[in-house]
Order: C-alpha cells, then structure tokens, then sequence
C-alpha cells in the first residue's frame, strides 16, 4: 500500500510507530499536528493519532497508565497524575457499579457484580452485595459489608442524593425492581420510591442520575432477564424520569437495545445516555452491535423536560462504554474495556486511563480523585486538583 505524506496534505510527516521485540506495536510519543511540544507528566505517554489510523496501533501495549490522545488531556490530569491500587480481593467482583461518594463524611458506596449464593432461592443462586468504604487519610481506609434490608434487590448502579444514595434496585423472580433511597449513615434505613411503570414492572433499572430539580433519570435494560433473575420483561428498553415529590414517571428515551450508562453535562443541558447491546446479559458479545454513548439535548415543552436531537456522541473502541459521568469542563468519561477513556464536549477522544480488565463504573471524588471499580479491585486515580465532577463539583 503506497504510504501517504502527510506534509503534503498540510500537517506534519509522521513516522511508523515503533514495535517491541514481541512484534507489538508502540504509539510514538512524538506529537502530531494537533499537539503541541508541552512535556508530560511520568506515567503518561503521547499516542501518534496518525500513526494509529495507519498502523493500527493498539492501546492495551502502552506501558503508562495515562494515554494523551490530544493535549488537552493534559490539563485535566495535571502535573503528577497518578493511578493507585487501593483494594485488591479476588474472593468475588465487590467493585462493580454505583459509585456514591458522600463529601460530608468521605466515604464511597460500590455495588458487586453477582456473586454466588444458593441461599438466594428468588435470584436464581446470585446476589448483590454492597460495600461502604469510609477514607481518612492517603492510605487508611475501612471498608464494611452493607446490612441492606431486601429492598435493595440486586443492587446496580447509584447516585448520592440528599443525604444518602439512590440504587437501582433490578429485582428477582419474586419482588419488582426500582429506585430504592438508602440512608448514608447506620443502620442504612431504606425507602422504596418507584417499583413500576403505572402498573408495569421494570425490566431491570440499571444505572441512576440525579437532576438539581430533584427529579431522577434511570435507564432500564434487560439485563436481569438474560442473567435468569427477572422475569421476561413486560416493558422496551428505555429510559425514565421520576419525580419523587410527585410522583410522576415518564418514559423520555427510548429506541435503546440496551440503554446503560446515564449522565447529564455540567450545565444539565445535554444528556448522555450507552447503549451497550455489544454486549448481552448471557455473556455473548457481537462487535456489530452497538458500543456507542448518545447525546440529547434537554429542552422543555409546555413546562415539562424532553430530550430531543438525539445524536451519536461516541464509539467505544475496546468493549462496552458503562458507566458515564462528566466533569465541571463537560468532558465525558466511561468505564470501557480498557479502563476509562475520556472525550472533549465534541465527541473527540483525548485521553485514555488504562486499567488491565476495564472498568465497569467510577466516581469523582474530591480535589481530582477518581474512583475506578475493576471487579475484584478498586483503583484511584488522583487528576489536576481543578479536575471535578459535574454532579457534585467538589
């Protein structure tokens, strides 16, 4: 194949990536056209974007953690950005999804992956099991199994609402699912919010965003039919928003195969919503299918939220893009196959946090802390100071 110059077609000639001695091909740390010679920080290495679209070069052979697909990504992790591993417990997937932070007592609620339990005759043998990790200081942590009441079924994704957490509870054979608040503070005292849709039961709520006018907007997949612990699903894969002041559910998304991760831009404008039909409940994985985060625009009608001119905001290009949140800058992150990956407010990919395994969700901490679950562990990664999350911008 004749090989392009690229200084012919205006931007700066670039040269192959080079291979290690296993034939795996190395991103060149050698800016393109869209990047500039600003030196980066240890642990972070330049990927040749040009060379990439050539050459094929594959993320997963980077040695440091912190990829900078543009230098715009380097703003956001600062001058010493570092990756950390806190937790590391092989016994069963604890860090899964979730991902409540409690600023005033700093402490952070996780949701497991399903794990084994013959006892849980109404899940088919698979529970849910949620942990409350409490920091004090850089490397002192506690970490307790919470006692939830059986309100929380199969608990999945969550959000920090008033004083406490919002889960998403996806059911069993036997009790619906919904949106369940839990109090942050012992004994954990639940209050069951929603359970169905006028009459229909959900599918399997997965994932929970809340909105400053206390309204709260959940997606609802069938994940918990394909994993054999719900019943067949009486509703489409869509999209909600409740109003726990009134009340009021409405469907707002739908045309989903598998609507996941939920998140709204700093200024509560936009929404962005995965669908991760890539991958099914069974475990099966089709490349052809969608691996992809949309955007709404939020407006309003007769006093009433819409979300309109869907759009395709993003592709993951390892995996599925689950769990999603913004920073204060409207950047969009997502727990992908290869860890979190990060793009600008226009769709383009800037940066990449490579965990081995991938990340099903994250948080945002304090002061550029993230909070990465991968499975069995869980990860911090400390970003610029000035790097916050959207939802509580601390």
């Amino acid at each position: 194949m004749k090989r392009l110059n690229w200084g012919a077609l205006g931007s700066t000639t670039t040269t192959a990536p080079s291979t290690d001695s296993g034939g795996s091909i190395k991103a060149s740390s050698r800016p393109s056209s869209s990047q500039t010679s600003i030196p980066i920080p240890r642990d972070c290495q330049r990927v040749n974007r040009q060379g990439e679209a050539l050459w094929s070069t594959l993320s997963a052979t980077q040695n440091a953690p912190f990829l900078i697909y543009d230098d715009s990504f380097l703003t956001l992790l600062g001058p010493n950005p570092k990756l950390k591993l806190l937790i590391d417990d092989s016994r069963a997937p604890f860090f899964h999804e979730a991902g409540a932070y409690i600023p005033t007592t700093n402490e952070l609620f996780i949701t497991s992956g399903i794990i084994a339990d013959p006892a849980a005759v109404s899940t088919a043998g698979k529970s849910v099991q949620v942990t409350r990790i409490q920091f004090f200081a850089d490397h002192d942590l506690d970490r307790h199994r919470v006692r939830s009441p059986t309100k929380v079924s199969m608990a999945n994704g969550g959000t920090t609402y008033k004083d406490g957490v919002v889960f998403c509870a996806q059911g069993s054979l036997r009790d619906p699912g919904g949106l369940v608040y839990m109090e942050a503070k012992r004994p954990h005292k639940v209050i069951s919010l929603i359970t169905n849709f006028h009459g229909r039961h959900f599918n399997s709520p997965n994932d929970v965003v809340a909105h400053s006018d206390g309204s709260l907007w959940f997606t609802d997949p069938c994940y918990g039919y394909e994993q054999g612990f719900r019943p067949k699903p009486q509703l489409p894969n869509q999209v909600y928003r409740f109003n726990p002041e009134s009340g009021d559910i409405r469907a707002v998304a739908d045309g989903f195969a598998r609507p996941n991760g939920i998140a709204f831009s700093p200024n509560e404008k936009i929404v962005y919503i995965t669908d991760t039909d890539y991958l099914h409940g069974d475990g099966t994985v089709d490349p052809t299918r969608a691996s992809t985060i949309y955007a709404f625009d939020l407006t309003h009608h007769s006093s009433s939220p819409f979300l309109t001119n869907r759009r395709l905001f993003a592709m993951a290009d390892n995996g599925i893009p689950d769990g999603i949140k913004c920073d204060i800058f409207g950047n969009v992150y997502s727990g992908c196959g290869d860890g979190i990956n990060v793009w600008n407010p226009g769709g383009s990919l800037i940066g990449k946090i490579l965990v081995e395994g991938g990340i099903a969700n994250f948080c945002f901490g304090r002061n550029g802390e993230l909070f990465l679950f991968n499975e069995t562990r869980l990860w911090r990664a400390n970003l610029a100071r000035e790097t916050k999350g959207a939802l509580l911008k601390i």
